[in-house]
């Protein structure tokens, strides 16, 4: 049985049923990787971007991701979600900026979809203010790098 869904008899996907289960710490984090060119990430570090500033704008645009992650995927549940960061880590010797979203919930359920859906948006949001002056931008790599809590325990990618 998979976090959000079960097949009944017929094969229809259900969301699954948590009532059962304990209310557990559970956090998770999702990674990702916006390519671009050099020109690209000196406008974004400098703040001169014409939409304005590139990364706060990316940044809260991935928390709300966060918390609108059950209307986005079909079947996930709604969380009362009490923590979620978003952070950037540019490598101009790469000209990237590496993407981390973190979640963190007191709940039934997990925040893996939620880690991911706010590092996809803040990614989606650093290709959308900078599209003007460079298409060819490249969003990478995107996975859960990490989770903690509930019944599975910890899982840590390699």
């Amino acid at each position: 049985m998979s976090r959000l869904t079960h097949l009944d008899a017929e094969g229809n996907a259900h969301m699954v049923d948590v009532s059962g289960k304990d209310v557990t710490s559970r956090s998770a984090t999702a990674k990702a990787l916006v390519e671009m060119l050099p020109a690209t990430l000196a406008l974004i570090l400098e703040g001169k971007a014409k939409k304005g500033d590139v990364i706060a704008t990316a940044r809260i645009a991935g928390i709300m991701a966060a918390k609108k992650t059950h209307e986005l995927i079909p079947l996930c549940h709604p969380l009362m979600i009490s923590k979620v960061t978003v952070d950037f880590a540019p490598d101009t010797a790469a000209s990237t900026i590496e993407v981390t979203a973190t979640v963190k919930v007191e709940g039934k359920t997990g925040v893996e979809m939620e880690s991911l859906t706010a590092c996809s948006v803040a990614c989606l949001t650093l290709y959308d203010m900078c599209k003007a002056v460079d298409r060819g931008m490249k969003i990478t790599n995107l996975r859960l790098v990490e989770k903690a809590g509930g019944k599975s325990g910890h899982f840590t990618a390699e």
